[in-house]
């Protein structure tokens, strides 16, 4: 009532409160506007050094940035490309020959050991016998290793399937466990849905979604396009003079390693950030859209990370489930600890880190797979300092720093000026 509420006499202070902005109420508030300044900020700030850069440096993108001679000549990686779908169809036949008791399970598992070897192998000779565009080796290797991690889930699981066919009480307790329909059924079907959906992880049926927003995925498309574009723009305009006024970072002078690797970090940092979105966003979203793909969680909140291992957890979900499925459990059930298992997990993915950047380069001194086992020793400091700080964000700003300000930029510097030895040695 106003006539009491507003008197002379009501009391104005009722209980204890903290500011807003105290350390025990800062995580517990909306700062929704302070984002919102923050961004304002940041246009402002990017669209004068922009204007800068421009003026003093001029258009430095080049006019065979999108589209190169030399890649529209990399046929044989191509032609590869294209034969990679013969590897799922071959795991497909002897499924198949399984499944109608044609060949035993001993021979299946030899047969499924030669096509997946044969599948990263042929492609990796390729790329070292041909001298191709590092891109079009890049993306190569990344088709390579998605159908591999794909062909690995495809067979597990349909062995495991096999195993809880023998026990129908099992199975049917599990069925209902899973809330899906899982009979054990090798279908083409099936393997070509999988092959194209936005998962590593393969199931006879995922959940899907009632129809398709044709107008979302166009507004989709042109941020995909926009985003790309405006990834290409820096890589061009910033990151390339940057890295070639640079000097190899562990053999120059150590200060101007270290004013490059920071001036490196900013364009580096926006176009990961850019790279994020277009692919795990965008590209995955749109993909699931057209195929009607219901469980879109692509990635969790990782940029909220204490630890370096809440990262890994949180913003490559469809690698984490592969992972956690057909790495880091099965590990676990056949007795081995827990920590053995991370770091067999690691090394797995720090062989697809190094195959992916190290063979189209066709430099092999390991920076990839030495930067992400290094993420094992930061696993234990990061959760050590959650464990001692509690509710603080010194994980967080560590994760920042090491991926972002140092670890990224340096490994930029150490691949390209191995490469452009590489080159000098061979010309």
């Amino acid at each position: 009532d106003v006539r009491f509420a507003y008197r002379p006499s009501a009391p104005a202070h009722r209980r204890n409160k903290e500011s807003p902005l105290s350390s025990d109420a800062i995580f517990k508030q909306s700062h929704a506007g302070l984002f919102n300044l923050c961004v304002v900020v940041l246009v402002a700030i990017n669209s004068r050094l922009i204007i800068e850069n421009l003026m003093k440096y001029g258009w430095l993108i080049r006019s065979g940035f999108w589209f190169s001679s030399k890649s529209l000549r990399d046929w044989p990686l191509f032609m590869c490309c294209l034969s990679l779908p013969i590897f799922p169809l071959a795991s497909f036949v002897v499924e198949k020959h399984v499944q109608k008791k044609r060949i035993p399970e001993s021979v299946a598992v030899l047969l499924h050991v030669m096509i997946t070897t044969t599948e990263i192998v042929y492609p990796v000779i390729v790329i070292l016998k041909c001298d191709s565009a590092v891109l079009s080796g890049v993306t190569l290797m990344l088709l390579t290793c998605i159908v591999w991690l794909k062909l690995i889930s495809y067979v597990h699981t349909n062995y495991d399937l096999r195993a809880l066919e023998k026990s129908l009480e099992k199975k049917e307790e599990l069925s209902r466990y899973w809330n899906m329909d899982y009979s054990y059924d090798v279908s083409f079907k099936s393997l070509l849905y999988f092959m194209l959906a936005p998962t590593l992880c393969y199931q006879p049926s995922y959940p899907r979604t009632p129809s398709i927003r044709k107008s979302w995925v166009a507004r989709q498309l042109i941020k995909l396009v926009i985003f790309t574009g405006f990834m290409g723009f820096i890589i061009e305009q910033y990151i390339n003079p940057i890295v070639q006024n640079s000097q190899h970072p562990l053999k120059g002078d150590l200060l101007n390693a270290i004013e490059r690797v920071l001036k490196l970090s900013l364009p580096n940092l926006y176009v990961w950030l850019c790279m994020f979105y277009c692919f795990f966003h965008l590209w995955l979203n749109i993909l699931a859209e057209l195929l009607k793909f219901g469980d879109r969680e692509f990635y969790k909140d990782w940029w909220n990370a204490k630890t370096v291992e809440e990262y890994w957890r949180m913003w490559n979900m469809p690698v984490h489930k592969w992972m956690v499925r057909h790495i880091y459990f099965p590990c676990i059930r056949n007795g081995i600890p827990k920590f053995v298992a991370l770091i067999i997990a690691f090394v797995v993915s720090a062989v697809f880190h190094e195959l992916c950047i190290a063979v189209p380069c066709h430099i092999f001194k390991f920076w990839a797979f030495i930067g992400i086992m290094f993420q094992v020793p930061l696993v234990i400091v990061t959760k050590y300092l959650q464990n001692k700080f509690q509710s603080s964000m010194v994980g967080n700003m560590m994760f920042w720093c090491f991926f972002c300000i140092v670890g990224q930029p340096m490994c930029v510097l150490l691949y390209y000026h191995d490469l452009m030895n590489r080159k000098a040695n061979a010309s």
